[in-house]
């Protein structure tokens, strides 16, 4: 029987996740299969992962990183310290199931923003604050550069999108847009930022990776600053999934 791997998060039509896994699968020869798992709610999770005795792994994303850890059996002690999870390995014994829980998004994020950085990049702003913030906000703060996050319900510590005033935003030179605006298919939205006070100092990052060129890359590129989608980022998780799928 085939192997068998997925994603679990709602909706699903944005994601190149299954695409990616399968043709691997397909290039490497491997009897395996990627499912999209798209649950309006989790509580069909424990059942299905029981009773389909060949699913060994899931990756989680929106809007599920943080609300399917209390289903957990056991959480790693860096996905527990991020305060999110999107890699779950599951272990069978028998008629035992665990579910154990992982953060892939901090070594995708890690590595494709280090090539990236620049020495006068210092701040950074985070837009949004939900599970991939989490992951984006520990990379940050490891390689000592200061974080505040960005919410349209900010709370202590944290910025609304009016206190992005000039000469904060002067300050704050990297911004990582964690939230799905502009991701597909609503591809004509996009973080309400001041985009006219960007500068070529500036590095705009966003996780999202569908559509290639969101609104947020095309609107920060007109003032000069670097952009990066997150498709690498994308890639770069998967392959560290894959690695705790198989350990």
């Amino acid at each position: 029987m085939s192997r068998k791997f997925g994603l679990l998060g709602y909706p699903l039509q944005h994601s190149f996740s299954r695409g990616y896994h399968n043709e691997r699968f397909a290039r490497w020869g491997l009897d395996a299969v990627y499912e999209n798992y798209e649950l309006a709610d989790l509580s069909q999770l424990r059942s299905i992962v029981e009773s389909d005795t060949n699913l060994e792994g899931l990756n989680v994303t929106i809007p599920y990183k943080q609300a399917v850890m209390p289903l957990l059996d056991d959480i790693d002690e860096v996905a527990r310290a991020i305060g999110a999870v999107n890699v779950i390995r599951v272990e069978r014994d028998n008629d035992c199931v665990r579910m154990v829980g992982y953060n892939s998004d901090y070594v995708g994020f890690r590595n494709t923003l280090i090539p990236l950085l620049q020495p006068h990049h210092k701040h950074a702003l985070v837009l949004g604050t939900g599970g991939a913030s989490k992951a984006v906000c520990a990379v940050l703060k490891d390689l000592s550069i200061a974080v505040t996050c960005v919410s349209r319900t900010p709370r202590q510590g944290e910025l609304g999108y009016d206190a992005l005033t000039p000469d904060v935003m002067a300050q704050y030179t990297v911004i990582v847009n964690t939230t799905p605006l502009g991701m597909y298919p609503h591809i004509d939205d996009c973080p309400p930022i001041p985009y006219e006070t960007l500068t070529a100092q500036h590095l705009c990052y966003d996780v999202v990776y569908n559509p290639e060129s969101t609104l947020f890359m095309r609107r920060s590129t007109e003032y000069g600053a670097t952009v990066c989608n997150g498709l690498k980022m994308l890639y770069a998780q998967a392959d560290a999934a894959w690695e705790i799928w198989n350990k």
